[in-house]
């Protein structure tokens, strides 16, 4: 088996992969994550994720690299990271009562084929009704301001739900085990 690259600084993704009981190791990648004028949110993750892959490549070479990339969509509007108390208040305060739909964009590169598996998977939160005191309590516990959507579905953000649907939990999260499963298989990897 080719060693296994997760092309992410993220303690999330990090956690997730772990559960699968293979050895891999991390590494950042720098790429410009900037949305491009009329991209949808599904081409925008699935190229990313791609993008963060393929820029570990050439320092990685025979390596499988994941690639993952995530974001929230609300009405037609995408939503990211909201970095400040603020940002995170207003994003919540506008999913109260709606549907925010998180596209998570995952690739798979075999960096000594060249040959790269490119998908994404949808997962649906339908949020409670929420007023602002109960947004204020819980952003001043959690302070999710690193999470797409201002909410830790791993954490104590899952009382802001309603309800949720996809194929795959760990997609919310950041990294859809599921389909990551499948393509790692593809590759040959043997799944303890």
């Amino acid at each position: 088996m080719l060693p296994l690259l997760l092309a992410s600084s993220s303690t999330y993704r990090r956690e997730l992969l772990a559960r699968l009981h293979l050895p891999f190791v991390c590494s950042s990648p720098d790429i410009d994550e900037s949305h491009r004028p009329n991209e949808s949110a599904i081409e925008l993750v699935k190229r990313l994720a791609e993008q963060k892959a393929r820029a570990l490549a050439d320092s990685h070479p025979a390596h499988l690299i994941i690639g993952s990339d995530q974001v929230a969509v609300l009405g037609e509007q995408i939503i990211g990271k909201p970095h400040t108390f603020e940002k995170a208040r207003e994003q919540l305060l506008a999913a109260s009562g709606a549907s925010v739909t998180f596209l998570t964009g995952l690739a798979l590169l075999n960096s000594q084929t060249g040959q790269c598996q490119i998908d994404y998977v949808p997962f649906t939160v339908h949020m409670r009704t929420l007023d602002e005191a109960r947004v204020e309590r819980y952003l001043r516990i959690e302070q999710p301001y690193d999470c797409a959507g201002s909410f830790k579905a791993e954490g104590l953000g899952v009382s802001l739900f309603q309800s949720t649907e996809g194929p795959d939990a760990t997609s919310l999260i950041g990294l859809p085990l599921i389909r990551l499963i499948d393509m790692l298989l593809a590759e040959g990897v043997q799944i303890p």
